[in-house]
């Protein structure tokens, strides 16, 4: 299908059916499943100019909606000299096979019965696209924060497939402190007493209070003091970051599901590289890519001592960093930064 923007078509969604039974490291599988994948751009004959994205937690196939500082005409990632594919991960609610689908077994909504799975996982349904699809090289593997994690894993997965590597805000395992701060999202959404109905709509209320908590990761003390300060000094209620902190929760329900936000969120949890690997280390030394691992100095969720490390055991990998008060969504939003950087690493030897 194509999608036209201001009269012209620049991005096109497909539906890859995977129409075989899908193990998982859980040890459930999946009778079959499907991603929702966009393509912008053509396939020059080389088949030499590909770039991949791999999107963030609650991120979607639509990579030039919310990187569309790095993505379209003119633009870093140039719609008009490469062929720029995402896939939306599983699980996700935008298209891909989610706990919103009929399980073929009960005929009703999987919702928490949805099979457990892994990042790992979500890498090793991306490769079988990409299988699909005939890629047998990869210009550039991009991803950004869980986006970044299923970047590394297949990475490994797959050593000899892309030539360039392109890490951002991202980390070699999920640490105590992001598990923490998932598992208390999680707990604000049991917390909501709809939780447990067998219902598409389940847990709204608590994905609110969920998406609140995530926004005081993704940003810091910082962020919120230059953006959500008062000037009126004799206000006593109804302050900016109270609005701001239910802005964000109602935005996000309105465009995401309880269910998908919870299952995505235990699938970050399960990151860790050195599983069955031996080590971490051992893992990071398997890939074989031109790797630019880039941090953001403010970032309190993913910080950049995590970036060094993935830098200092991948092989031919060079850290960069941004100086951003945005903390971890610096990632999404400094992308001017991001192009000066992303640019030299491609002109490095």
């Amino acid at each position: 299908m194509s999608v036209a923007k201001n009269g012209r078509r620049i991005m096109e969604q497909h539906l890859f059916k995977h129409t075989q039974e899908f193990e998982l490291e859980s040890g459930e599988s999946l009778p079959r499943f499907q991603l929702l994948y966009c393509t912008w751009g053509e396939l020059n004959e080389a088949k030499d100019n590909i770039i991949w994205i791999c999107h963030a937690l609650t991120g979607n196939a639509e990579a030039d909606d919310w990187w569309e500082g790095l993505i379209g005409e003119g633009k870093k990632y140039d719609t008009s000299k490469y062929f720029i594919i995402c896939a939306n991960m599983l699980g996700s609610c935008y298209g891909s096979t989610s706990p919103l689908d009929i399980n073929p077994i009960t005929q009703s909504h999987y919702l928490l019965d949805f099979p457990m799975y892994t990042v790992r996982d979500v890498a090793h349904s991306f490769d079988l696209l990409r299988k699909e699809l005939g890629f047998e090289k990869v210009h550039s593997l991009v991803g950004g924060s869980m986006g970044g994690m299923v970047a590394l894993e297949w990475a490994i997965l797959q050593q000899d497939v892309f030539e360039h590597l392109i890490l951002l805000a991202t980390n070699a395992k999920n640490s105590p402190y992001g598990i923490a701060f998932n598992e208390t999202q999680r707990m604000a959404i049991m917390a909501d007493k709809t939780w447990k109905d067998h219902s598409p709509e389940a847990g709204k209320e608590g994905l609110k209070a969920a998406r609140a908590i995530a926004l005081l990761s993704y940003r810091n003390y910082e962020a919120y003091w230059n953006t959500q300060s008062e000037t009126d000094i004799e206000k006593t209620d109804h302050y900016k970051a109270s609005s701001y902190q239910k802005y964000q929760g109602e935005k996000l329900i309105s465009r995401f599901n309880c269910q998908s936000y919870w299952f995505l969120s235990k699938a970050m949890d399960s990151h860790h590289l050195g599983r069955g690997r031996k080590s971490l280390e051992n893992a990071l030394q398997m890939i074989h890519s031109k790797t630019l691992v880039i941090g953001v100095t403010s970032d309190m969720l993913f910080p950049p001592s995590e970036q060094k490390y993935l830098s200092e055991h991948i092989p031919n990998a060079i850290y960069e960093e941004i100086d951003s008060f945005y903390g971890h969504d610096g990632f999404l939003i400094e992308t001017k930064a991001i192009t000066e950087i992303i640019t030299d690493f491609y002109a490095s030897k």
